[in-house]
């Protein structure tokens, strides 16, 4: 509970004058008047919403018009106490509060809840309720409040917290006013990025007798990037006495019989992970963002207001990636691994004869995207006689994202250099080392490269929300009550989630060498682009990778094998969302939601305490339908994949839920003395569930697996929401106008959380080719354990009626009706009987020396959980723990006088559990420095610069050991330099 006038001392985009004097005359005489802009006044604003708030509320304030703290609200947001942020490109993007993630906070823009949407990871339907601050710009934003502790004024859906984002009204600032700000941004990264603009304006003017108000703001900020990644996917974890395809061999041989090494191989007991593939990703980002937002504001009365804004916000991001790396097959390795008992790989590398014909995997992937956000709002403010106030307000908000390319919201195209002699992976490095050997007579170069497999997918998500609420209150004369609160909100959220996908699996090559230009790839070093991370440049490392002109290479795929062509099998590439194949979910949810409330003032002796009496009411109704695929048979395509054909979903199918919360809120506080506050507050608060998990009809998840390991999974829309009972007690010392002291202490305790049963059987009458009988007169022909390939070439000559061809080439082997099912893990979700008990203490300081101008802000949250992932527990077991429980940190140090600001702020998040199913996933510590500086060399005019991520602080994240690295990407900084006018 700790100011969030912390957040106020972010870096600064566009500063302004710290401190200014005035004269003005007073009666009596001459009296000099001290008015406070800038850093201080920022902080001054956001301390007076802490101190004079019941319950607990942090906040941000907008240092001057047009001027927040933070060119990124995300950004912002993280220098609040508890509070840590997800970044994506670079950028804040999701926020974290005590512990809960995005899904657990919502996010209200004047008070209203605000939809969201986005299209998530490449390969699944986007499902996510957590809003993006990347979508907004900070310049338009004139505070934040952060809400730790519930209330039963306040929309429901945020158990970490509400956040509400308020944006400039023209009376508030009588006259004619306005900001100009313009400036460049450069990222330091691997590649020669351009500078890019920003122009930010904000005008704002009254009229009659400041009784009519019109604002009007615009943004345009243009960001180019290079970003470099490690990337490895890792086998579900094994235990130390398995012995099947993919696990270590318990003797010298592999389970095909072929030669194993294994150095200090993980004992029968312990738990360990083998890596599955391994590459190195390199992403340009063109990243555009458009904000902008109306108001009119009509005061005919003093007692009655009415306000209409519209919001909008565009946020499009291109982004090109060229990746390079290795497969494994899990045959003929060698590896040495770490001690248990969850023992991770120091390296694992692979051998292959040189007729496998093994593949160095090259990809070119193309993903552009776009959010856009609209809200439309009108509100009106009645104060009547006696006390009485009246308010009612509604909107019509949207937020759709949606692919911008031709190739739908995601593709990837792959190539290959056929001829790997050995591949390694070496782990004991802060970046991961890929190592390659090619055969004899097979060049690293463009000549080699071979067109293989592909995969186009479409995604699209749109949340509309339309909202009404009707408040209404009376201010009392009376000292005991002080306040009467009450009102009722309906809201109607209505989602659509979409997508499809298109995936071409010859991954065994389609065009020769000879037949692909080599125009197509750019051969482009390696380590210089992963520099700053240990590892990087060691002297095994893949020493080039290929720039791919991805666009090219799938006109020629289009030309010469008829991908993407509407006319096609494949379809098109843009593939239909009522094409074959294509899920599309749609969920509505209903609110109602009736509240009441009391505040009391009143005195224990000489202390003046505070009550406030809370208690709202919630009923939602759900209706989920969904259209799914319906797949009709199973292609095998490689030695572990297994492909679906066909996919035609006639009809959709309609589930529904309901369920109702009583939620009270209990706040109190005291002051012994005027500069100390004592709090403590008991609530209520839910989180809904996100929309995959309340998705109709069942969706199967691609590759199936020849020998076990395929999975699907049903929705459920009959859920509860996730059910917090709050605690936080307080204490806060105001010691000066812009200091105080603050610690506090909370406690959630959580229950109704999802948790997947799991079932397991047949899918649809699905056959499992690579178990059929043609595949077993193949094993039985060649003798021993052949591979896919062999099988395949067998079948080709012997068998071609099982077999399937693609322009002449035997690419996969048919199911057929007499093969045995695919045996799949089905999964479901549903509330379970965990509860998890979260406690936390947060520090704060914020204090000005005096008048030198200087001050710090730092603050210290430990959140603790009673849930945690076990790694040494293989996934059979059953497991429950918190994803997102950390410690974290904030330290600024500014200046501001006599029109001059600078800042350097360090923000820290501790490891954490960022995810799990059969295995975890943890993202290591990280900590960040940003600078900013400020002059305002003449009245109004400001220049400025500033610094993100000055030390290029590296991210980097783990499974069950330290070394089964997940991802792995050297930091950069990026800089801007501008200049702000203000009237």
């Amino acid at each position: 509970m700790v100011g969030a006038s912390v957040l106020a001392l972010g870096v600064a985009a566009q500063p302004v004058m710290a401190q200014a004097q005035t004269a003005a005359a007073a009666d009596a005489g001459d009296e000099e008047m001290i008015v406070v802009s800038g850093i201080r006044a920022s902080l001054q604003k956001s301390l007076s919403v802490k101190r004079d708030a019941l319950g607990v509320v942090d906040a941000i304030s907008a240092e001057d018009i047009g001027k927040f703290p933070d060119t990124n609200l995300a950004e912002s947001l993280q220098r609040i106490t508890g509070v840590s942020i997800d970044r994506q490109n670079g950028e804040g993007s999701k926020v974290t509060v005590r512990g809960f993630g995005p899904d657990f906070n919502l996010v209200l823009l004047n008070g209203r809840q605000m939809p969201a949407s986005g299209l998530g990871s490449c390969c699944e339907a986007p499902a996510s309720r957590s809003f993006d601050f990347a979508n907004l710009a900070a310049e338009g934003i004139a505070g934040v409040q952060v809400y730790k502790s519930g209330r039963a004024t306040l929309q429901t859906g945020g158990i970490g917290s509400v956040i509400n984002i308020q944006t400039p009204r023209p009376l508030d600032r009588p006259g004619f006013k306005g900001s100009i700000s313009v400036k460049g941004m450069i990222d330091h990264t691997f590649q020669d990025t351009k500078v890019t603009p920003e122009v930010s304006g904000i005008l704002s003017k009254t009229f009659a007798d400041d009784r009519v108000g019109i604002l009007v703001t615009g943004i345009y900020q243009r960001r180019k990037a290079s970003l470099a990644q490690f990337n490895a996917g890792w086998r579900e974890g094994y235990l130390g006495n398995e012995n099947n395809w993919g696990s270590l061999p318990v003797d010298a041989n592999d389970w095909r019989g072929n030669f194993a090494k294994t150095q200090n191989r993980p004992g029968p007991n312990d738990t360990y992970q083998v890596t599955q593939n391994a590459g190195y990703d390199f992403t340009d980002i063109d990243r555009e963002r458009i904000n902008g937002q109306v108001v009119l504001q009509v005061k005919p009365t003093d007692t009655l207001n009415m306000v209409l804004d519209y919001t909008y916000s565009q946020n499009t991001i291109d982004a090109r990636t060229n990746s390079i790396g290795v497969w494994f097959n899990h045959n003929n390795t060698s590896s040495s691994w770490t001690n248990g008992p969850a023992a991770g790989p120091n390296f694992y590398a692979e051998d292959f004869g040189a007729g496998e014909g093994k593949d160095l995997a090259i990809t070119g992937a193309l993903a552009a995207n776009r959010n856009i956000n609209k809200s439309l709002g009108g509100n009106i403010k009645w104060d009547g006689p006696g006390g009485l106030r009246v308010e009612l307000d509604a909107h019509h908000s949207t937020a759709e994202s949606k692919p911008t390319s031709p190739f739908g919201s995601n593709s990837a195209v792959g190539s290959a250099i056929y001829g790997v002699a050995s591949q390694k992976v070496d782990f004991t490095t802060e970046m991961p080392v890929i190592s390659v050997a090619l055969n004899p007579g097979v060049n690293f170069a463009a000549s080699s490269i071979r067109p293989a497999g592909n995969s186009f997918r479409n995604a699209y998500m749109k949340d509309t929300i339309n909202e009404v609420s009707l408040r209404g209150g009376y201010d009392f004369e009376s000292d005991l009550i002080d306040s009467l609160d009450f009102g009722v909100t309906y809201t109607e959220n209505k989602v659509r989630s979409a997508f499809n996908v298109i995936q071409n699996d010859s991954w065994g090559g389609t065009l020769s060498a000879a037949d692909t230009p080599d125009s197509l790839y750019t051969i482009t070093g390696l380590p210089d682009r992963l520099q700053g991370m240990n590892g990087s440049q060691a002297p095994g490392i893949i020493p080039n990778y290929f720039q791919v002109d991805t666009a090219a290479l799938v006109g020629l795929l289009q030309s010469r094998l008829g991908i993407c062509n509407a006319s096609t099998v494949q379809g098109a590439c843009l593939a239909s969302f009522s094409a074959p194949g294509a899920t599309d979910r749609r969920i509505t949810e209903e609110t109602w939601a009736p509240y009441i409330q009391s505040t009391h003032k009143f005195d224990l002796g000489d202390m003046r305490a505070n009550v406030r009496l809370g208690l709202r009411y919630e009923k939602t109704r759900i209706n989920s339908t969904a259209l799914v695929p319906v797949p009709t048979g199973v292609v095998w395509v490689a030695d572990n994949e297994m492909s679906l054909v066909g996919g035609n979903a006639s009809s959709f199918n309609t589930l529904r839920g309901e369920y109702d919360n009583w939620l009270p809120a209990f706040d109190f506080d005291l002051a012994p003395v005027d500069s100390i506050r004592l709090r403590a507050s008991y609530s209520h608060t839910v989180t809904r569930p996100d929309y995959t998990s309340m998705q109709g009809g069942i969706t199967v998840a691609q590759p199936l697996r020849p020998n076990g390991g395929s999975t699907a999974s049903s929705g459920n829309p009959g859920l509860l929401p996730y059910k917090s009972k709050n605690i936080d007690l307080s204490a806060e010392w105001y010691y000066g106008r812009d200091s105080y002291v603050s610690v506090g202490f909370f406690h959630k305790n959580v229950s109704n959380f999802i948790a997947n049963t799991t079932t397991q059987g047949p899918l649809f009458d699905l056959p499992n080719p690579a178990q059929g009988a043609a595949v077993q007169a193949a094993r039985a022909a060649l003798g021993g354990n052949p591979n896919f390939a062999a099988i395949l070439g067998w079948l080709a000559v012997n068998r071609p009626s099982v077999v399937r061809f693609n322009n002449g080439v035997a690419d996969g082997i048919i199911g057929q009706a007499a093969d045995p099912d695919v045996v799949f893990t089905v999964t479901q979700p549903g509330n379970s009987a965990q509860v998890a008990k979260l406690h936390g203490f947060e520090f704060a300081v914020q204090h000005s020396f005096w008048d030198t101008g200087i001050g710090v802000i730092l603050n210290y949250t430990i959140v603790n959980s009673d849930t945690s992932f076990d790694n040494t527990l293989r996934y059979t077991a059953t497991q429950f723990a918190v994803n997102g429980v950390s410690d974290s940190a904030n330290a600024v140090l500014y200046y501001d006088k006599n029109g001059i600001q600078a800042r350097v702020a360090y923000n820290w998040r501790d490891g954490f559990l960022s995810g799990y199913g059969f295995d975890p996933f943890y993202v290591d510590p990280y900590g960040q420095f940003d600078v900013s500086a400020s002059w305002e060399f003449k009245k109004g005019l400001t220049a400025f610069v500033e610094g993100i991520n000055i030390t290029n602080a590296d991210r980097r994240g783990h499974m069950r050991n330290d070394q089964t690295v997940f991802f792995a990407a050297p930091g950069y900084a990026r800089y801007t330099a501008g200049v702000r006018f203000s009237f």
